[in-house]
């Protein structure tokens, strides 16, 4: 039996599996996907908005090249940090439920079962794209994430959105020569779009060099056009891609299979003792840390304020590990 199975193997749950060895608990890490899945699917060279020094755990320095570290780098920080404090991880193994109670749990993975006393969920909210439910989202011509600005160039892509993602992949695609349209449901663009990146964007609108709708929703997507509900009527626009930058939610189903209740509040935000800072769920032994506590405000917790929940968690853990011995 482990005294902890940490889900999630981003820079959170690593977080959280280094703060359990060090108190001398048997951890295991289990991950559906690759370490720091959701750095995969961020842009290639992506920067971070943070400085190094907010995003490091453990103690463990973040060297970087430049004032603020990339995709790249991150995923090679983490890694070693990983490997210099040996923890024990299971990568590209979904967890599928989870049974028992406090003190004695089972988890169920795709691979394996496991038994635990304390269970940590820490899976972030990447996962899920916020959809537009519309006619045509399935269509393979749309994508819910940017990678990079390559398979778009002289094509016509319309990018959906007014945040940071959308803004970003519009000015790449534009640079790397596609003929973008910008959809924003909104009457500009989100203010808190990074400082360098809104200027950029709203002068090349303005020039033209970038086609912009606002206060605009996409009603339909069809093979070789877009339909868009404009201040002036219905659009039709010739479209090869689809890049919905409309953001992304925790995964409720699974949350839900594993117990842990939603608040009835506008963030949908998963049930955990925040005023206390236990972070333990409605379910007695089971705890949240990271991005994935502030529901779908996906603004509120980032690594560098949520990398300290490890710790909370961790405390909590090991007081009531030491003031109760395992169920069987």
């Amino acid at each position: 039996m482990y005294d902890v199975v940490v889900i999630g193997a981003g820079p959170v749950g690593l977080a959280t599996g280094v703060e359990a060895k060090r108190r001398g608990l048997d951890e295991l890490i289990v991950e559906k996907g690759a370490l720091c899945n959701s750095f995969i699917g961020y842009p290639t060279r992506m920067e971070f908005f943070s400085t190094p020094e907010r995003l490091e755990i453990g103690g463990y320095p973040f060297a970087t090249r430049d004032y603020k570290p990339r995709r790249e780098e991150a995923l090679d920080y983490y890694r070693r940090v990983a490997t210099a404090e040996d923890l024990n991880i299971n990568l590209y193994e979904a967890v599928t439920r989870l049974d028992g109670h406090d003190g004695h749990f089972t988890v169920v993975t795709e691979e394996d079962t496991y038994t635990a006393r304390k269970v940590v969920v820490a899976t972030g909210f990447y996962d899920v794209p916020n959809r537009m439910d519309v006619p045509g989202e399935d269509l393979d011509k749309v994508r819910h994430y940017f990678k990079e600005p390559f398979p778009y160039a002289l094509t016509d892509v319309a990018i959906v959105g007014g945040g940071n993602s959308a803004a970003k992949a519009a000015l790449a695609c534009y640079r790397h020569e596609a003929n973008v349209t910008l959809v924003v449901r909104d009457d500009a663009l989100d203010d808190g779009v990074k400082y360098w990146i809104k200027p950029d964007v709203e002068n090349r609108i303005e020039e033209g060099s970038i086609d912009a709708y606002f206060d605009t929703t996409v009603e339909a997507i069809e093979p070789d056009t877009l339909h868009l509900d404009t201040p002036d009527g219905p659009e039709q626009l010739d479209n090869d891609f689809v890049l919905a930058m409309t953001g992304y939610r925790p995964n409720y189903d699974f949350l839900d299979r594993l117990g842990i209740e939603a608040r009835d509040d506008e963030a949908r935000t998963p049930v955990h003792d925040e005023e206390n800072e236990t972070f333990e769920t409605n379910q007695d032994g089971v705890y949240l840390a990271g991005t994935i506590c502030g529901g779908c405000d996906t603004s509120r917790w980032f690594i560098e304020n949520g990398r300290f929940h490890a710790k909370r968690v961790v405390d909590h853990i090991t007081d009531t590990l030491d003031r109760a011995p395992a169920m069987a």
